[in-house]
């Protein structure tokens, strides 16, 4: 088996074997090389220590990026690589940190310590596949099993078990017995683990092919309830109505599985559903209603996206879907539909159809999806001909009313308003000249 080592990492390894130490890529990007999947890093191994890598790449950039650690980036051609000494890890203290590491010259103790056998690889051109964990073996099983014992490897960083969960995700591969186990045991310490970490994760499961494994995974091993126990009340949360043939969570895994990989998208499709848990009546005929679930649901939405710390300007976006994803159009204006836009945001309209499309697809069969696709139609055509949907799009500003005698603050906000809905009606309207005139009408 040969891998095809990018130049950069290859001048890396040359340097160390030209300064007499060994010098291999590893972890990830050899997993994926067997895989076929392009890496998304090239990490490299060695036993030169820290200082001394500083030292014998003095003619690149090298930034001492975890030197307490072993670690060091060297950029060549603007490219980076992570550079780590091999390491034994003394006792963790935290659930993520080790005490201390110390430097060894073994890269067999230093594999040792990685979280799952299909990680613990190592290559270079010379020595080929180094193996000694038989990751190679699991990748041909498509299994994900830790390295050595897993209850050790998963209380070393708690973070290993969702990684497990992202990794049978991403891969499709089971998760071998005892590392399943281990993970069930262990699962309450997920609560040790940074929001932002676990956030990571679970973007990473979202932006896979199949997100659903996911989720279902996190909770058969009992890490949702401690990760977002708003979702899993959802699970055979029977909704008792014809319009359903699944619980709540399972038609939310079935719209996630629905959207395409954008990420608020599919943060907006596991959401979209999160309040009909609270919302829940039963009428005379026992028939299920979640009404307002929309808005119970963009508040539980921004609850968890401030507890996961995403930024604001992904939460917004979620929030803004959840709000909308229920809007009907039965009667359809244009008025109502440049109404929308203004609601939505053009950054959002089409994610919007997107996600309702989903949602339908997800309920009960036969499907219908008439009615967004005519709305999808005529918001494009109001796009395209650039008509106006809200008050910045006015050919008059408050300079303007100024002009014509009207004082800053409440009374120009309503007016300019009072002109948005005329030239809504009536997109003609919106010429200077013709604004000026209904405001002096109106005066």
């Amino acid at each position: 088996m040969k891998i095809q080592i990018p130049k950069g990492a290859l001048q890396i390894l040359d340097i160390l074997n030209l300064n007499k130490y060994e010098g291999y890529i590893v972890g990830g990007c050899v997993r994926d090389s067997i895989i076929d999947r392009n890496p998304n890093d090239w990490d490299l191994c060695t036993n030169c220590e820290p200082d001394k890598i500083v030292e014998i790449f003095n003619a690149y950039k090298v930034i001492p990026t975890g030197l307490k650690h072993g670690t060091v980036t060297i950029v060549v051609d603007h490219e980076q690589f992570e550079v780590t000494t091999y390491r034994i890890d003394k006792e963790y203290i935290d659930g993520r940190h080790p005490k201390e590491v110390e430097f060894t010259n073994s890269l067999k103790e230093d594999l040792k310590r990685r979280d799952f056998t299909i990680n613990a690889m190592a290559y270079n051109c010379k020595d080929g596949l180094i193996d000694y964990y038989d990751g190679m073996t699991d990748i041909l099983n498509e299994k994900i099993r830790s390295v050595g014992n897993p209850i050790e490897r998963f209380s070393e960083d708690y973070l290993r078990m969702i990684r497990a969960i992202r990794f049978s995700t991403q891969l499709e591969y089971n998760i071998e017995v005892e590392t399943s186990k281990a993970i069930k045991k262990l699962s309450e310490n997920i609560t040790n683990i940074s929001s932002e970490r676990i956030r990571e994760e679970i973007n990473k499961i979202l932006l896979s092919e199949k997100p659903s494994r996911g989720f279902k995974l996190l909770n058969e091993t009992g890490l949702l309830k401690y990760i977002l126990p708003e979702l899993q009340a959802c699970i055979q949360f029977d909704q008792k109505n014809p319009f359903h043939d699944k619980d709540v969570f399972e038609h939310i895994m079935s719209v996630l599985d629905h959207t395409e990989k954008d990420l608020v998208l599919r943060i907006a499709a596991l959401l979209h559903d999160i309040g009909k848990p609270k919302c829940f009546t039963l009428d005379e005929n026992h028939i299920g209603h979640f009404y307002n679930h929309h808005m119970i649901g963009m508040d539980i939405t921004e609850d968890i996206l401030k507890r996961l710390k995403y930024d604001n300007k992904t939460a917004e976006g979620v929030k803004i879907l959840v709000k909308e994803h229920m809007c009907t159009y039965d009667k359809v204006t244009p008025k109502a539909v440049k109404r929308l836009i203004n609601r939505v945001g053009l950054d959002y309209i089409e994610r919007l159809f997107k996600l309702q499309i989903a949602d339908i697809k997800g309920s009960k069969e036969p499907h219908d999806f008439s009615s967004v696709k005519r709305v999808k139609e005529l918001c494009r055509k109001v796009i395209n001909e650039k008509q106006p949907i809200s008050v910045k799009d006015l050919d008059i500003n408050g300079y303007d009313l100024i002009q014509l005698g009207i004082t800053r603050g409440k009374e120009m906000g309503v007016l300019l308003n009072d002109l948005l809905e005329k030239v809504l009606d009536n997109p003609a309207l919106n010429e200077k000249e013709l604004l000026i005139n209904e405001v002096k009408m109106n005066k």
